[in-house]
């Protein structure tokens, strides 16, 4: 029942900021962000209301700095309900963590008269914040090329994959043409080179294994221009890159146990590398009465040759 009522609040102050931004008119924002503040926040609530969304585009079209202040408060304080398992704190402990003061030392004060008077110095804080929920990013300009169109897209579909995006409240159109942009500036061209870094990026925010590649794109950890230029292997989730460094590993040990059985020897010198560190193995290639065949391997370049 409590929590029918809260969902009906949170609608109600949703609907009233939507109109808001949609007017650019903030006029009033602070106290309903306020209001927001003091309700008990749960991941179904951010689900089914679709809040974040609301607050962070009042946070965007703002100029109030105690406005964007307390949005990005709010923001961050939900985005860690996504981190945590469900039920793993009661509702006490939740309004303790949402209420306090962003920037005042003192975690005993949740009044909202607390979160006013540090309003003043939230500027300062926010820069200091090296993990700034949302990144401040260039908007992409607008394209009337359908192949561009169309990538914008798809990336921004990908970035829905979930419901990660509905209760960090990102931009996902917005967010997704950024990434495409920063493809576009990078190579110039919507040749195969491009659409194949477009369908990398797609394939890995909609990999249901590697789920926090999409969430640090969308809380901004993960910059457009940074996932627009990584590689394979540094968008891999974690499970993936410790197989292929287990991999790396049994390929090296392989390697090594094949090599071993050969003999140590300066005696030869690599024609690639000029370097003496070989082994070498004998090998009765031909009839009895005619000398063995000479294998040589050189262990720094992984050349191979035969010696006569």
């Amino acid at each position: 029942m409590m929590g029918k009522k809260e969902e009906e609040e949170i609608i109600r102050i949703a609907k009233k900021m939507d109109k808001m931004a949609q007017k650019k008119n903030g006029a009033g924002s602070l106290d309903l962000l306020k209001e927001l503040k003091s309700i008990p926040m749960t991941l179904e609530l951010l689900q089914s209301t679709r809040i974040g969304m609301s607050v962070n585009a009042i946070r965007k079209q703002s100029t109030d700095d105690e406005v964007t202040s307390l949005a990005k408060s709010l923001i961050k304080s939900w985005k860690k309900l996504l981190d945590e398992p469900a039920g793993e704190k009661n509702a006490e402990e939740k309004k303790k963590e949402r209420t306090a003061p962003v920037v005042s030392p003192s975690q005993d004060s949740p009044e909202p008269k607390e979160e006013s008077s540090s309003s003043n110095s939230s500027s300062k804080s926010e820069s200091a914040d090296a993990n700034t929920l949302i990144a401040t990013f260039p908007r992409a300009p607008n394209t009337s090329d359908s192949v561009r169109v169309k990538c914008r897209e798809m990336l921004s579909s990908a970035l829905q994959t979930g419901d990660d995006h509905i209760a960090i409240g990102a931009d996902c159109d917005e967010l997704g043409s950024q990434i495409e942009e920063c493809i576009f500036v990078e190579l110039k061209n919507t040749d195969m080179k491009y659409k194949n870094r477009v369908r990398s990026r797609i394939s890995n925010l909609k990999d249901a294994k590697n789920p926090n590649l999409r969430k640090n794109v969308l809380c901004g950890n993960v910059s457009p221009d940074r996932i627009a230029k990584m590689t394979a292997e540094e968008m891999a989730s974690d499970e993936l890159k410790e197989m292929r460094k287990n991999l790396t590993k049994e390929a090296i040990r392989d390697h090594q146990v094949a090599t071993s059985g050969g003999t140590l020897s300066d005696l030869f010198t690599c024609g690639k590398c000029k370097k003496k560190k070989c082994t070498y193995t004998q090998v009765q290639t031909r009839s009895a009465d005619e000398p063995m065949t000479t294998f040589v391997f050189c262990t720094e370049c992984g050349n191979r040759w035969k010696f006569c």
